[in-house]
Formats: C-alpha cells, structure tokens, sequence
C-alpha cells in the first residue's frame, strides 16, 4: 500500500472501522470454552486488552502510533512490551457493560455500533463485557480515562497455552492527549509509529531462554519473529496481535525473511 496514506487520520480510522467490522473474531466460541473448562482440571482464564492507536499530529498530516505499555520489573514477564489490560472481573465488568454498550455511550461510534450488533447478541455481550474490561484495567493501570477512547472493532482472540488464558484483543483510538499515571505493574508507556511496521529492516528474531520444563520438544527452536523500535523489542502476544490487526486492516504480511 502506499504508506502516506498513513497521515490521514479520518480515511485511516474508516478503514479500520470496515475492515475490523467485518472480520470473524470467535469471542462467544471462546467464552464458551473457557466456561466449560471451569469444569475440568485445566481452567482457563480470559483477559481484555486494548491494542490503542493515537494520532499526533494535524489530521492530514500527522501519523498513527501505537501506544503499548512496557511491564514493571516486579511483575511476571518484565520488561515484556504488551497492550494495556488484564483479567476478566466477575463483578465489576458485568456490572458496568451496559454503560459501555450504550447507543449514546462515547466510546461507541454509530457505525462502530451497528457493525457490532450484526455478529449477534451473544458476541455482542461478549464483545462490549471485553472492552469494558479492558477499559477498566486501562484506568487502573495507566490512568487513561475510558471516555477518551474510541472503539474501533476487536480481534481474533490469542490463546496463551503455558498459562492457560485466552486474550480478547479490542482496537481502540485515544481521542485526545492524555496524562501518563502508572501503577505498579507499569514502568512507562511505549509509543510505536505505524509506519515503522512497514518498514522490512525493522524486523528480525528474538532468542528467548525459557526453563526446561516449559519445553515440550527438545528440538524447538525458541527463535520468535519481532520488531525492534530504538531500543525497545516486541515480540509474543503482542507482536501476533499487531501483526494479525495489520493483516486484516493493510493486508500487511510479515517479511518472507522472517
């Protein structure tokens, strides 16, 4: 694709509201699964996360980023780059949905909206408990304000099988500039402009050590495709989850090379 195109903040963000919108995603066969595993000895559990866009610049002449969170040293996998969120509250989330699923709610575009309504009630509960979730978790940890998003569609889910959890990956634009307030779990915020994901140099693979009880097969290679940004590497969950967000929205594929 032609790559200005990035700097058009409207055409951008309508593309991504049709393409997403239109896309099977499985959040109901998943919630399904989950619930029925509750039942066995291998329970799994669901996480909302928010994969954010922010626009810097004049609406035609600005670019995208990516606004990623980089986890504190004390908790698990630090250091990791991931999207804001975590897990599914059994309480709080299903109390606040219908505030978020609200024809008037400003986080819900009309078209955004509609698009939602289509895949059915059960995937639209789920769809919206998700990014109230995500929402929440968002505010607890980075501080940012629920109604200074815009939902613009979710993603196919990505299971976590080493930890037996399922994420449900919701895309949302930040409205407006906002203030940075981490807690704990949170070191500080990463910012990754857009056109960097089309840039093939920017690629490589990421050797990651892991203890030999997580090693199913000896002969595995624990190479992983990654970004790498400054000095910043994103690689995982979060890697796959850009990479499948920019695949459905740009029909941009990772390099044959990597």
């Amino acid at each position: 694709m032609d790559v200005s195109m990035l700097s058009q903040r409207d055409e951008v963000l309508d593309l991504i509201i049709e393409r997403l919108g239109r896309v099977p995603v499985g959040f109901s066969e998943k919630v399904n699964f989950i619930k029925a595993s509750k039942k066995s000895d291998e329970t799994w559990l669901a996480a909302g996360v928010l994969l954010l866009l922010f626009f810097r610049g004049k609406p035609e002449q600005g670019e995208f980023v990516f606004q990623l969170i980089k986890r504190a040293s004390t908790v698990p996998q630090p250091g990791d780059i991931s999207c804001p969120g975590g897990m599914l509250g059994t309480f709080l989330d299903p109390l606040f949905r219908p505030f978020v699923a609200h024809r008037f709610s400003p986080i819900l575009r009309e078209d955004v909206l509609e698009y939602a309504k289509k895949r059915g009630k059960s995937t639209f509960r789920n769809i919206t408990l998700f990014l109230t979730n995500a929402l929440r978790e968002s505010w607890e940890e980075v501080g940012l304000n629920p109604f200074n998003v815009m939902f613009l569609g979710p993603l196919s889910c990505a299971d976590l099988i080493t930890f037996r959890r399922t994420i449900f990956p919701l895309v949302g634009y930040v409205k407006n500039n906002w203030h940075f307030r981490p807690n704990w779990e949170v070191e500080k915020i990463v910012e990754i402009p857009l056109r960097e994901f089309f840039e093939d140099e920017n690629y490589g693979l990421c050797l990651v050590e892991v203890s030999s009880e997580l090693k199913q097969d000896v002969d595995r290679a624990w190479h992983f495709p990654c970004l790498i940004y400054q000095d910043e590497v994103l690689w995982g969950a979060t890697f796959n989850i850009i990479m499948n967000f920019l695949k459905i929205v740009f029909d941009l594929k990772l390099p044959e090379s990597h």
